[in-house]
């Protein structure tokens, strides 16, 4: 088992435990600079934080690239309860400008910040402000010694992205520090499974896991369930990020289903649909895009389905708590297989919504 270590509590931010037998965290990167911002693009940054949390995010990361970022981020920080990480990458001057707001964590790399000073001074900034640091060793960026080595077939990728996290580790424990959590990513899925084994099997800390530029939004949901699942099952693995080419919203939800069918996030909405085929009298996939957001951001532990005919209705849906499917001209809502209600089609979301407030 993994060390434990907390990020976030203070001010509005939700403490959050990452390792040591906590449940397994889910995280997302926002996509857009915030190095201009105005009070509206603030209250829309919060709001976008806010319906993520409620879908099931529970940390939030922010590339920090200059000092107007740096800023802006420590206005966001103190107006959301959803923990925040600064990415911070050359300038160790930025990870301590965005430690006067209530940063949950700071994502640096002692290799590409300068010097062992520069590392000193976030360290013990860190240390002062109780505030966590996570290590990002990408397949990318290897040193030049070890993806010589590589090159030379003396180690694998996999090996070289271990080592990498360990000789950033080294300088933190150097420091005394011990408030850290380590990520290392490829965007092969093997790499990372075998990279994230090697570390497992010699360090305690907390594993954070992704497949780096997994790709758009199919072929990185497959990649990243694939390696997700493999390390999950073996105990390995305390906060995920599914990396897609595609909305925030798609990696939380993303997220939310692989570790529930990991079984490692219990109750919630659990939302099953059909494919859609030619016996469709009802529109499947415009509902489930209509509905999707809302319901996972429901505090409930039910299963919703949606079907597009009586074939896959109340018979195949029958153990969901609350259904709908199309029925010729109509459609019918039903719970635990027992039709409900049938109204016209253009009454759907109304007679869906007045019979799933019954549930709640």
């Amino acid at each position: 088992m993994t060390r434990q270590i907390s990020i976030g509590g203070k001010g509005l931010t939700k403490k959050i435990l990452i390792g040591g037998g906590a449940p397994v965290t889910l995280q997302t990167m926002w996509k857009e600079s915030i190095k201009e911002m105005d009070e509206e693009q603030l209250e829309s940054i919060v709001k976008r934080l806010d319906n993520m949390q409620q879908m099931g995010c529970d940390i939030v990361r922010f590339a920090v690239p200059d000092f107007e970022s740096a800023a802006n981020l420590c206005k966001i920080s103190k107006k959301t309860s959803v923990p925040l990480v600064a990415d911070i990458h050359f300038n160790y001057r930025l990870a301590l400008a965005c430690l006067e707001g209530n940063i949950a964590a700071i994502r640096i790399n002692p290799g590409n910040i300068g010097s062992f000073e520069n590392t000193k001074a976030v360290v013990d900034a860190c240390r002062e402000k109780k505030v966590a640091i996570r290590i990002g060793i990408n397949s990318g960026s290897l040193p030049k010694d070890l993806q010589t080595e590589v090159a030379d077939g003396k180690i694998s990728r996999s090996e070289a992205i271990c080592e990498t996290a360990v000789r950033e580790i080294e300088v933190f424990e150097k420091l005394d520090f011990h408030n850290v959590v380590v990520s290392m990513k490829s965007s092969s899925v093997e790499e990372t499974v075998e990279a994230n084994r090697f570390f497992a099997k010699k360090y305690d800390y907390p594993l954070h896991l992704g497949v780096t530029e997994a790709g758009p939004l199919i072929g990185g949901v497959v990649k990243s369930t694939i390696a997700f699942s493999r390390l999950l099952s073996e105990g390995i693995g305390d906060t995920i990020r599914v990396s897609l080419s595609s909305e925030m919203e798609n990696e939380v939800i993303a997220g939310r289903e692989i570790l529930h069918e990991c079984g490692k996030r219990d109750g919630g909405i659990t939302l099953v649909s059909c494919p859609r085929c030619g016996r469709m009298g009802f529109d499947v996939h415009g509902f489930v895009a209509r509905w999707q957001s809302e319901l996972l951001k429901l505090n409930a532990t039910l299963t919703v389905a949606v079907m597009g005919c009586v074939v896959n209705g109340p018979g195949e849906g029958k153990h969901a708590d609350i259904g709908i499917a199309g029925a010729s001209d109509n459609v019918i809502i039903f719970k635990k297989g027992e039709i409900v209600r049938t109204i016209p089609a253009k009454d759907a979301d109304n007679a869906f919504r007045e019979e799933l407030q019954k549930l709640l």
